[in-house]
């Protein structure tokens, strides 16, 4: 016979509830939830109202614009464009001259800011002055009013055309930008972009593997060597698949303009240099800090063993402080390619110009033209940090 004990009753549910909410884990996934719950409510409230809004002025909400005809021209695109186009190929515009002068402003800004940064460190007191000037001028002054500066005061007194600077007849420099030879080809952009991307992804592999044969065993065994010349043979291959088409556009004067040749306009121009300069100076400060982080027994002892001022630079001071350049760093490219923007300010067409200006005076859909721009600059932002990120962990000591 099956006796039950009185002292000890089965706990309610309300008891169980309240022991659950009781331990850490679950109130951390409850309050979460709860403010997921609170954010969508009031996306959805806002969503809502702005429907109602747009719905008594009599808009639509929605994203068939962007099939529609664009009908209106922009002055300067890296990609085909005419105004017979629609609206999804001037977003596309807007990224891709975005994307190119961000890009180059990121190269050239990196480059330029890690000689001043390196020049800062100087033993020679007037380089090191010198450094410290540009970057504390540069740093001091806004980066549009260094923009306006260079288009106003610099492109813009540049001579016209028929009177612009040559170089070898090769190349030209006006107030209306600068051209230069560029290479033609019947061949599709874009069957091009996707061949070289498609041959570096067996690169990567190919290099991975060789660098972790050499760390085991000292040597690259025969199947890699093998794969790495298969490789450099389809590399020929379409290296003279696309020679083959390829014939050089050279600029020349004609009339009162100069045709031919790869061109860039002058807005372009200000915005790259300006923007270059101005970022420049940040990352200098960030190399200077960087290289500051090391221990000066470091500097003695590389000097101690004969060391010359680049080798310590290359072999000792760099290797380490790049841990410490590159977190700061990541925040410098990403602020970059959010300054692009201001370029709007002298007329370059990048993405707010074409896209947030123009189409939004033309189409009336601020709402779904400023989320796709923002949707933009988020996305390229979370790129731009899970790559550093990635290489920054890379970069990082490991314990063994």
């Amino acid at each position: 016979m099956n006796f039950v004990s009185p002292s000890h009753p089965k706990p309610g549910i309300a008891h169980s509830i309240f022991s659950c909410l009781n331990k850490d884990s679950t109130r951390g996934v409850v309050i979460q939830a709860a403010t997921l719950g609170l954010v969508l409510a009031t996306l959805l409230y806002l969503f809502s109202n702005s429907a109602q809004n747009l719905d008594r002025l009599g808009l639509s909400f929605g994203f068939d614009f962007l099939q529609t005809t664009a009908g209106f021209d922009i002055s300067w695109s890296l990609i085909a464009y005419d105004p017979s186009m629609s609206y999804w190929r001037v977003f596309l515009v807007g990224i891709v001259n975005t994307l190119f002068l961000s890009f180059c402003v990121i190269v050239f800004g990196t480059i330029l800011g890690t000689i001043v940064g390196i020049l800062r460190l100087s033993p020679n007191p007037l380089v090191s002055q010198l450094a410290r000037c540009y970057v504390e001028v540069v740093r001091n002054v806004p980066l549009l009013i260094q923009i306006i500066f260079w288009f106003t005061t610099v492109f813009s007194a540049l001579p016209p055309p028929r009177s612009g600077y040559g170089f070898a007849g090769l190349v030209f420099l006006n107030n209306r930008g600068f051209y230069m030879p560029s290479a033609v080809t019947d061949m599709s952009g874009w069957l091009i972009a996707a061949g070289s991307l498609i041959l570096l992804g067996p690169l990567w592999f190919l290099l991975r593997g060789i660098r972790r044969q050499q760390r085991q065993n000292g040597s690259v065994s025969r199947s890699y060597r093998i794969a790495f010349a298969l490789w450099g043979l389809v590399l020929c291959g379409m290296a003279l698949i696309v020679g083959s088409s390829l014939r050089w556009s050279v600029p020349a004067l004609q009339g009162f303009n100069i045709e031919g040749g790869m061109f860039l306009p002058s807005a372009f121009g200000a915005a790259f240099i300006a923007m270059t300069v101005y970022r420049s100076a940040a990352i200098a400060e960030t190399v200077r800090a960087g290289m500051e982080s090391i221990s000066k027994g470091q500097h003695e002892a590389a000097a101690t063993i004969g060391f010359s001022r680049f080798q310590t630079l290359r072999l000792i001071l760099i290797p380490q402080a790049i841990r410490a350049i590159i977190p700061p760093l990541a925040n410098s490219w990403l602020v970059a390619t959010k300054d692009s923007s201001l370029a709007v300010a002298i007329g370059f067409p990048e993405l707010v110009s074409v896209f947030m200006q123009t189409s939004v005076n033309q189409t009336g859909r601020a709402i779904e033209i400023i989320a796709m721009v923002m949707g933009f600059y988020i996305v390229v932002s979370l790129i731009i940090s899970y790559l550093l990120n990635k290489y920054n962990a890379h970069m990082q000591f490991k314990a063994r």
